[in-house]
């Protein structure tokens, strides 16, 4: 189903291959995978083995979408929690076998799926060496807003600890990847901008928690005992206006009505957030958001505009949040 998925349009034509490239060298490869997933170990089974991997990468919206292999058997692990994001894997070919914990595991093969969030759980899987993967790579927070703007409350670790396979042959959730693939073969570049980005990204995020929530048996929604405080969405509406003035907490909360520990209590019970790090979230966004847009402007020219004064530190928070430096961002464009 996924043969040729990110490699040849509706046409049968072959894609702009702007992010393709083949590679026998371990370091390359390492720094492709830190940047489009995060940083982890991977570890050749078997002895004198060159790695002949296959890398693609696409954005549909703050998603990445990856076609990947490492061409020989490997074990993949200890990926790194501080790069909150989730690894949604859907085999193309061969055959993946993911660690559940307590020395049980699933295997997952062609047109298969299997979700971990990295940034809550470890996780281990082994590959064969005829492996070929259609990968997204979803940040932890996305899911945890969505499921705060729909359901009322972000789900705790019962959720996000809980490694599982989603989907199968004939599944909605397999037809919504076989659509993500060719929506991003016909235009790539249409689905890494704001709006249509940003409406296919929450297709993507809305069935991931469904099918994920329903694996772990969890309802999404239920036991909610008080609706958010008003001052809570009005202080996220706050944040969202003046997010480029970079308001102080004091000052949010002056905004809102309320104290700055109430302000932060509330925040942190139904966002499981802080005022600081939506703002910061926020801020790095609304920066990738314009790097993805040509206007002519330069990387130091956005930053200042959202509020960065110290490049340095900006370029680093940068990369923390999303694995990649704003010059490569830049460089999709």
């Amino acid at each position: 189903m996924f043969e040729n998925a990110l490699l040849i349009d509706a046409a049968g034509r072959q894609t702009q291959r702007h992010h393709q490239a083949f590679s026998q060298d371990w370091d390359r490869i390492k720094e492709w995978s830190d940047n489009v997933y995060m940083p982890y170990t991977v570890t050749p089974i078997g002895s004198r083995l060159r790695p002949a991997s296959d890398m693609y990468s696409a954005t549909v919206g703050r998603i990445d979408v990856t076609r990947f292999c490492y061409g020989i058997p490997v074990t993949v692990g200890e990926c790194s929690p501080e790069a909150g994001n989730i690894l949604v894997l859907t085999t193309i070919r061969g055959n993946g076998r993911h660690a559940l914990g307590g020395g049980s595991s699933v295997n997952t093969g062609v047109g298969e799926t299997f979700v971990a969030d990295c940034s809550r759980t470890d996780y281990f899987v082994e590959f064969d060496e005829n492996h070929l993967q259609l990968n997204l790579t979803v940040p932890h927070q996305l899911v945890a807003d969505h499921a705060q703007q729909w359901y009322g409350r972000a789900p705790d670790d019962r959720l996000w600890q809980h490694k599982c396979s989603i989907g199968g042959r004939g599944s909605s959730w397999l037809a919504l990847m076989d659509y993500v693939v060719r929506a991003v073969a016909e235009s790539p570049e249409a689905l890494s901008r704001e709006r249509l980005g940003a409406r296919v990204q929450e297709l993507i995020t809305a069935q991931l928690l469904e099918e994920w929530a329903a694996q772990a048996g969890i309802a999404l929604g239920v036991g909610i005992d008080s609706a958010e405080p008003v001052y809570v969405r009005a202080a996220e509406e706050y944040i969202d206006t003046f997010a480029r003035s970079v308001p102080t907490a004091s000052e949010i909360a002056a905004a809102v009505g309320v104290s700055v520990r109430a302000l932060t209590a509330g925040f942190r019970r139904y966002r499981d957030t802080t005022p600081g790090q939506l703002l910061r979230e926020r801020r790095l966004t609304g920066v990738r958001s314009e790097l993805l847009f040509s206007d002519g402007r330069t990387i130091s020219d956005i930053a200042n505009a959202w509020g960065y004064v110290n490049l340095g530190i900006f370029a680093a928070g940068y990369r923390k949040r999303f694995g990649e430096l704003p010059s490569q961002t830049r460089s999709r464009v």
